[in-house]
């Protein structure tokens, strides 16, 4: 995978950002362990969203593995003995990654999974919260809390039965197994699957055509599906029609109008 200029390093390199053309990349760069999230990468993953979500350059962002073996590879259970040997510890160490899964599950901007190799566990919290997943052919998938004897938590579950349905969350959750692309595709956990070699450019180019298009349009759309999802008594039929105003009266949208009209590429500004 090519290097993109404006590297930025968080958790002593164990996280990287890139950014060019309007497209944020974020590595997990722990290969050794099989990219496999410490507490200290989880704070540094918060650390690259907020400067990527603030970056005004970056209209969507990819999260990758780096080394080919892994996207993340679940939790470094390393640090079980020390961070959650218990309840009061578990969920201490739960509350000092949940800020982290939460800025992700709210991200403003549009958010790619870019997975290969192995996706276990905390990994499949960070690919489930990602808008989009794309997957190599290669990839594994799978979540073993029943084998380590942990609860895996509402959220994660939740996401899961939305994309997959309760009854295939149940098999992999009682039986811990994995799951390779061709599975995972079929039964809706990942939206593509490309041959390993042409992953990256792929993933690039989906990037390359959302960062094109409108960002407030693609705003109204974020913001609209994730009430869809909500329970009716709980959707904020305000923001949709806000964010649809907002589309209606942009420049944005007088430049689509004009770009159509004169046959051309349109330039969105966002706003």
């Amino acid at each position: 995978m090519p290097d993109l200029p404006h590297e930025a390093p968080y958790a002593d390199g164990k996280i990287i950002t890139e950014v060019a053309d309007g497209v944020g990349v974020i590595t997990f760069n722990n290969p050794d362990k099989r990219n496999a999230m410490s507490l200290e990468m989880w704070e540094g993953f918060g650390e690259a969203l907020t400067a990527l979500r603030d970056d005004d350059s970056v209209r969507v962002v990819i999260m990758r593995g780096a080394g080919g073996k892994a996207f993340v590879s679940g939790a470094d259970i390393s640090q079980f003995e020390k961070n959650r040997h218990n309840a009061a510890a578990s969920e201490e160490y739960g509350k000092r990654s949940a800020a982290q899964r939460a800025l992700l599950a709210d991200y403003p901007k549009p958010t790619i999974a870019c997975i290969q190799g192995f996706c276990l566990g905390g990994g499949m919290q960070v690919a489930m919260l990602a808008d989009i997943r794309i997957a190599a052919h290669d990839s594994q998938f799978g979540i073993p809390a029943a084998k380590l004897g942990i609860a895996y938590g509402f959220d994660g579950l939740r996401h899961l039965v939305s994309l997959v349905g309760p009854s295939w969350a149940r098999l992999l959750m009682y039986t811990g197994m994995r799951i390779d692309s061709t599975e995972a595709l079929r039964i809706g956990l990942v939206e593509r699957v490309i041959p390993d070699d042409q992953l990256w450019g792929e993933t690039m180019a989906i990037a390359a055509t959302i960062s094109q298009n409108a960002p407030l349009a693609i705003k109204a759309a974020k913001i609209t599906i994730a009430e869809v999802l909500k329970d009716e008594s709980a959707r904020d039929m305000t923001a949709i029609k806000a964010i649809g105003t907002a589309c209606m009266d942009s420049a944005d949208f007088r430049e689509g109008r004009q770009a159509f009209m004169d046959k051309r590429k349109p330039q969105f500004q966002g706003k």
